[in-house]
């Protein structure tokens, strides 16, 4: 139960900086910079690294970055697709999901395994 209320306080806190960080600077062109998810991300890195140490913070860190190259390809192929062909929002994504897990699944094929 300790474990759970750490990460609720930790993360709660790094997600309260980072959307002071956020308010205060108001990133015009980056919209989400300083939303939720890098905090949770480093939050959860960082627990990680204090509950069971470096080599899982690091399995952790990889696969990380591995969803981040899944999700650059999918929202640079969804964009260049509503900007060239003016697809609606829903055939963008359900046509840009497989590429998203065609990556996801390849990165983790030949980099995570």
């Amino acid at each position: 139960m300790s474990q759970i209320l750490v990460r609720f306080l930790v993360g709660g806190a790094v997600v309260s900086v980072f959307a002071a960080v956020g308010d205060v600077l108001r990133p015009k062109s980056f919209a989400g910079l300083f939303g939720a998810a890098p905090s949770v991300a480093l939050a959860t890195l960082g627990l990680t690294i204090v509950s069971e140490g470096g080599s899982s913070a690091e399995v952790e860190a990889r696969s990380m970055i591995a969803g981040v190259l899944a999700l650059f390809a999918y929202a640079s192929f969804a964009s260049w697709i509503m900007m060239r062909y003016h697809f609606k929002a829903l055939m963008t994504t359900i046509c840009s999901i497989p590429l998203w897990f065609g990556v996801a699944l390849g990165v983790w094929r030949y980099w995570l395994r």
